[in-house]
């Protein structure tokens, strides 16, 4: 079509109708017809015209399909029945098709919408060939609807009695292609028409007839099949009774064999036997025969009848564990505490006592200790010293990432490629029932549509329940209750409630300076000199070279980092030795030891930061351990509010709020210009770009606004940490421990804590406590008493 420039025509000065044109670009409207359209595009003319089509007297348009960028020649004239707009707010019109129309060659005038001519098509009377047509489309409509079982199609067609209008019934099949309902469209003869619908309806029920032989085919086979197993089983029991016994025979009796002499608790033979039973009435060729063959492997291999003696020596335990690790003594205690009590239990006969109760309340021995603490205080480590300690198998179970509860339970013996969770690989993988199994990184447990893992955790770490705990694949009970469980986590926000209910949670908070020093003397160094073909004797390093390298180059609650960079120092010395530019011995000092590393990573910037009013020293806890946090404030024209930057959660947002609100309604107590109070506001938390959040910043930032509007700076030496209310009241905080140890490795001397805090001190090592000089306060203004200068530097004005 070609466009003309005009105004928009009037319909009575044309012979044939003139009406506005509405595209379809995703379907086809034939007569009769009734449509709901949605006027999704964005072209203007489109919503011209359906609106100019609603106000006209009439209210008809003419819709043309467009496909692939070329309209129909043919469209159908419509009726709006109704306009409105859909619950999306899309607006959208009712449409009645009418009768068909030929698109005339150009555009008689374009308005808002675009106009056309559209030429009717009168269909004549019809034919008797026509006639004969459409009673064997009806026919062959009948015996499709009869195949599909939807009688809805032969109702459709009960009403339609013209044949042109039963050949346009084929535009709703759904699954008729858009070219071909634009064929329809475009067919004006009624007899071409129907040729061209009884067509398609013959190929769709030669379609549906092919499809009818195959699954006849398909059952036929089956059915042979059976057949063919029916006389495999005769077959099978002539040659048992003729004594010629095949290889079947010999799989059966070697599993009959097996369950025999392996020992099995009452119920899991008889679980077993049922298997080898189905297993012998089951064909070679099935493949039930080889999902039935790798059930009973895996049953068999789960060390039913094996367990280990624990050592019941404690001090030899308590030995192993201090051999190990440095420091660490709660963890320590706590095994020995249970290495205590089944030793005194096996003594005194109090297991055999109670041979008649419950397993899980007879034994008492499965313990669940979850040990949480940043990365690189030995928690997985730990795990292994304490299989060590007990003489018990170890087996690790790595967590991280999981987010299918089947790889706990199991998978169902139904699905194909279906094994056993990670707790029955893990007790075959130990060969023991009774083995230390470490639950590594429980906290970054996934959950999705495949199911939440932490919930299927909740029967196997439950001393009440873990006896009778039942995997999906076996489908037997395991006894779970001798298993000592370890769990790790860095933090505990992410762990489940419920999960965590059914654990005893120790914490490991991080080591001192000189607690690192000793861990690299005693266990770090002759592992990294072995790694790096060092002999023992080829290199030495004193205690003032490590020190160096805890506090220069490394600032972590572990010794993870510690341990690289004392690696990195023994390449180079490895290095120097191989090319023969030093020979060995090689002694390490302190300066040659900074020499080999460069500069130093880290450096006590707390001086620096807190020089100006404004910045103050926060103590925060992260997934790494404590760490210092410097909240930073100023001030500035504009309205009165306040800007947080720095990446806050919600909660320190809301700390802010209840800082500058605290300030504001105080001012004249805290010696603060009120008008200056009400200026505009920026707090910052530098390090942006690490997501920050917690209840504990509160007087950190009424600190840093004080000291903004009050020109005194904070003093270098004092690390802070508590939440604040709007009355001033200091709330209680966690992660006393970890923050004090970050308070220390920054160089802080001075930490100010809630008072509701105290007893929290007594975790803190005392070596610590006594290089450091701590405040408890219950109200924010003995805060600013003692971390504010007394001389204002400057101050700040409305």
């Amino acid at each position: 079509m070609t466009e003309t420039t005009a105004s928009a025509p009037d319909r009575n000065t044309r012979q044939a109708p003139v009406l506005p044109l509405l595209a379809l670009t995703t379907g086809v409207v034939l007569p009769q017809m009734v449509v709901t359209l949605a006027l999704e595009t964005d072209e203007a003319r489109t919503a011209a015209a359906a609106a100019e089509a609603a106000t006209g007297g009439d209210r008809l348009l003419l819709l043309v399909p467009k496909v692939d960028g070329r309209y129909a020649r043919v469209g159908t004239v419509a009726r709006i029945e109704n306009a409105g707009e859909l619950p999306n707010g899309v607006r959208a019109l009712v449409l009645r098709g009418l009768h068909r129309a030929v698109v005339g060659a150009g555009v008689v005038g374009t308005g808002a919408g675009l106009w056309v001519e559209a030429e009717p098509v009168v269909e004549g009377e019809p034919t008797d060939r026509a006639r004969e047509l459409a009673r064997e489309y009806r026919a062959t409509v009948a015996v499709i609807a009869e195949k599909l079982r939807a009688g809805r199609l032969t109702e459709a067609l009960q009403g339609v009695v013209d044949p042109g209008a039963l050949a346009d019934t084929a535009g709703w099949w759904p699954d008729l292609a858009v070219e071909r309902r634009v064929e329809l469209l475009e067919t004006l003869d009624v007899e071409a028409r129907l040729e061209k619908v009884v067509a398609w309806a013959r190929d769709a029920l030669e379609e549906l007839e092919v499809t009818e032989r195959i699954r006849t085919e398909v059952a036929d086979g089956m059915e042979k099949t059976q057949r063919e197993f029916l006389l495999r089983r005769q077959l099978e029991a002539i040659r048992k009774e003729l004594g010629e016994g095949g290889d079947g025979e010999d799989v059966v009796a070697e599993y009959r064999t097996k369950i025999a002499e392996a020992g099995l608790p009452e119920a899991i033979r008889d679980a077993a036997t049922r298997e080898v039973d189905r297993l012998e009435r089951t064909s070679e060729q099935s493949p039930e025969h080889g999902w039935i063959r790798t059930y009973l492997d895996t049953l068999l291999e789960v060390p039913w009848a094996t367990r280990t003696e624990d050592r019941l020596d404690v001090v030899a335990a308590r030995g192993v564990l201090d051999a190990d690790h440095t420091g660490l003594d709660d963890v320590k205690d706590r095994i020995v505490e249970f290495l205590a009590v089944r030793k005194l239990r096996a003594e005194r006969g109090l297991d055999e006592a109670r041979a008649d109760a419950d397993a899980g309340a007879r034994r008492g021995a499965g313990a669940i200790l979850a040990l949480v603490g940043p990365p690189g205080v030995g928690k997985t480590s730990l795990g292994e010293s304490v299989a060590r300690a007990l003489d018990r198998k170890f087996v690790r179970v790595a967590l991280g990432g999981v987010h299918d509860e089947a790889e706990i339970r199991g998978h169902r013996r139904t699905y194909v490629g279906a094994r056993p969770g990670r707790i029955v690989r893990a007790l075959t993988e130990a060969g023991s029932m009774n083995p230390v199994v470490l639950l590594d990184e429980v906290d970054k447990l996934g959950a999705d549509w495949r199911g939440d893992p932490s919930s299927a955790l909740l029967e196997v770490l439950d001393p009440a329940q873990n006896h009778t705990f039942r995997d999906h694949y076996l489908e037997v009970d395991l006894d779970l209750s001798e298993v000592l469980f370890l769990a790790t986590a860095n933090v505990l926000d992410t762990v489940p409630g419920p999960l965590l209910d059914r654990m005893e949670v120790i914490r490991l908070d991080g080591y001192t300076e000189e607690e690192k020093v000793v861990i690299a003397r005693e266990h770090l160094f002759a592992r990294q000199r072995e790694r790096n073909g060092l002999a023992d004797g080829e290199v030495t390093i004193d205690d003032d070279a490590l020190r160096a390298i805890v506090t220069d180059y490394t600032r972590e609650a572990g010794v993870r980092n510690l341990e690289r960079e004392l690696g990195k120092v023994l390449r180079k010395v490895a290095a120097r030795i191989a090319s023969g530019t030093v020979a060995p011995p090689v002694a390490l000092d302190a300066d040659e030891t900074r020499s080999l590393l460069g500069r130093a990573k880290f450096f006590n910037e707390v001086a620096d930061r807190t020089g100006a009013p404004g910045v103050a020293t926060g103590l925060a806890v992260t997934g790494t351990g404590g760490d210092v946090l410097f909240i930073e404030a100023t001030a500035m024209d504009g309205d009165a509010g306040l800007t947080l930057t720095g990446q806050l959660g919600d909660v320190m947002k809301e700390s802010a709020q209840i800082a500058l609100s605290y300030v504001q309604s105080h001012a004249p107590e805290l010696a603060v210009d009120p008008d200056a109070a009400r200026r505009r506001f920026h707090l910052h938390v530098p390090a942006g770009a690490v997501p920050k959040d917690g209840p504990s910043a509160g007087v950190t930032m009424t600190t840093a606004l004080v000291s903004l509007l009050t020109g005194r700076p904070v003093r270098a030496d004092v690390g802070m940490t508590g939440e604040v209310t709007l009355q001033g009241r200091v709330l209680p905080i966690g992660g006393v421990k970890q923050k004090v140890l970050a308070a220390q490795r920054a160089g802080l001397t001075t930490v100010i804590l809630p008072a509701r805090n105290g007893p929290d001190l007594e975790d803190v090592p005392e070596v610590v406590r006594a290089q450091m000089t701590f405040h408890l306060v219950d109200d924010v203004a003995d805060v600013l008493r003692l971390a504010l200068d007394a001389s204002p530097a400057r101050t700040v004005a409305a």
